[in-house]
């Protein structure tokens, strides 16, 4: 998914707390609402306009709510420019919303036609205008809609979605049937969550918003929801004072790399020191000291031992366990002398499988779950996970506190004070290997510099994401590693430094 990033807010609205702060914003600056939607179907029209120049015959299919209602003033605005409408809604026997059918009225009075859905499209359709849902549902599309969908996205021309593709849940990004697969979205007022995680990425295409002139009432709202992305790299990663040193920016501990899998505790270390970690110790199986240090010898590698784990959590700042901990005694014994730390740690991979077991609550703790893992922390399956991930990601900090990280697309980042981010960078490249390790090493890196858990899970999700975009805008998606991360991440993580430098 691709945004229009000059006017993409950072706050996210639950999409069921925009009906009434529509009205009160409205209310408060003595505009009707239905001068909200003719604002909305102007600046949907101008983005169509302006990314379609050349359509010359739209197909606007028109719902039964104020989404619709949208739709008609796109198509009386288009048919006053000298584009070609044919306009579909649906039958109902239930009355429009009031700025509905003043809408619908003014398509009328303007010349306008109304087709049944179920016509046959006219030949020559350029561009394909989504009014039929909007944010009120919570179901799958019932036929005819679900058909109309089907028909839009088999077609040729593209679709553009008046505030959110028809389908797409607006508070958890689901798509529990069909779905309007759009070229473009323009979202009204405030971004909803669904937008921007669950399944968003595959249908909402380039995301525009637009807030209808209740900017100034937006910006007085406090939300507890926020959307992080690259612009806000410098706010985490300031330049670092001249006189700093090694151990100004954190000793972490590592501790995983059972047999088998020296790679995961490696790739977390070289990413913690890539993050700007001060000094990083891994504490691992024997057999993997040597290839970890010929690999990457700023580490300082030890075989982990009773002994050696008591004396570095005594040294660290913060501790990071999981990435390839394994599940046999080995691992276990690990996590359980770790579980009196009360410094910040990081808690990922084997660590979740085994906390799952044995659930308990730390306030000093970020855990990074993906679904399957998460699944298996609150003991359900992953299609319950995905249905909601805002909801998921609450109930992972009730059952086990500190900061919750649910990776995926559209990452979720919440803590108990009930803050909740949705991080927007990231792309398909990070769907293989090594990639949560590299996370883990990260986030660790930023705990020891003395960011708070909440701020350090997000700084590092989102220095993590912003890398991997980097590499894919020069290299594509297909065949990312998670090592190649390592030569953007010192890029994304010193913001302050320009290529042209």
């Amino acid at each position: 998914m691709k945004k229009n990033a000059a006017s993409i807010p950072h706050s996210i609205w639950p999409a069921d707390a925009l009906r009434q702060a529509e009205k009160e914003a409205a209310d408060s600056l003595g505009i009707s609402l239905y001068e909200l939607m003719q604002r909305a179907g102007l600046a949907a029209f101008d983005i169509a306009r302006l990314h379609f120049p050349h359509t010359q015959h739209w197909l606007i299919l028109c719902g039964q709510g104020n989404n619709g209602g949208d739709g008609y003033v796109v198509a009386r605005l288009a048919v006053a420019a000298g584009i070609t409408v044919t306009l579909l809604a649906l039958d109902s026997t239930k009355p429009l919303p009031e700025e509905a059918q003043a809408a619908r009225e003014a398509w009328l009075e303007a010349g306008g036609t109304i087709h049944a859905a179920d016509i046959v499209w006219p030949e020559g359709i350029d561009l394909i205008v989504d009014g039929l849902l909007g944010t009120g549902i919570h179901s799958a599309p019932r036929d005819p809609i679900a058909t109309l969908i089907t028909h839009a996205n088999q077609h040729a021309a593209p679709v553009l979605a008046l505030d959110i593709p028809s389908g797409l849940i607006a508070q958890t990004g689901a798509t529990p049937g069909a779905v309007i697969n759009a070229a473009h979205t323009v979202t009204f007022i405030a971004l909803k969550p669904g937008l921007l995680t669950g399944n968003a990425r595959d249908v909402v295409g380039t995301l525009h918003h637009h807030a209808l002139g209740l900017d100034i009432w937006l910006a007085g709202q406090e939300t507890a929801l926020s959307r992080v992305d690259a612009s806000q790299l410098s706010q985490w990663f300031p330049p670092r004072r001249p006189t700093s040193h090694k151990g100004t920016h954190g000793r972490l501990v590592i501790i995983g790399g059972d047999h088998g899998t020296a790679g995961a505790i490696r790739m977390a270390g070289e990413a913690a020191l890539r993050a700007g970690a001060g000094l990083v110790r891994v504490l691992t199986r024997r057999e993997n000291i040597a290839p970890i240090i010929t690999a990457r010898p700023e580490l300082m590698v030890h075989e982990l031992t009773p002994e050696s784990l008591d004396e570095s959590l005594e040294w660290a700042d913060v501790a990071v366990i999981g990435p390839g901990l394994g599940q046999h005694e080995w691992g276990k014994k690990a996590l359980q002398k770790i579980e009196n730390f009360r410094k910040p740690m990081l808690w990922d991979a084997d660590a979740l499988n085994l906390l799952a077991i044995n659930p308990d609550k730390r306030h000093n703790r970020i855990l990074t779950p993906h679904p399957g893992e998460a699944a298996r922390l609150l003991n359900c399956s992953v299609a319950e996970i995905e249905s909601d991930r805002l909801l998921s990601a609450q109930r992972l900090l009730q059952r086990y506190a500190g900061v919750i990280v649910l990776k995926g697309a559209g990452t979720v980042v919440s803590a108990e004070n009930g803050k909740t981010s949705i991080i927007d960078a990231g792309n398909a490249g990070m769907a293989s290997g090594g990639m949560g390790d590299v996370l883990s090493g990260i986030i660790g890196a930023l705990l020891g510099q003395k960011h708070e858990l909440y701020d350090a899970a997000c700084a590092g999700c989102l220095a993590h994401s912003a890398a991997a975009d980097v590499l894919a805008a020069s290299q594509g998606t297909r065949g990312m590693l998670a090592t190649d991360l390592f030569s953007t991440l010192v890029r994304v993580v010193n913001p302050d430094v320009s290529d042209t430098e």
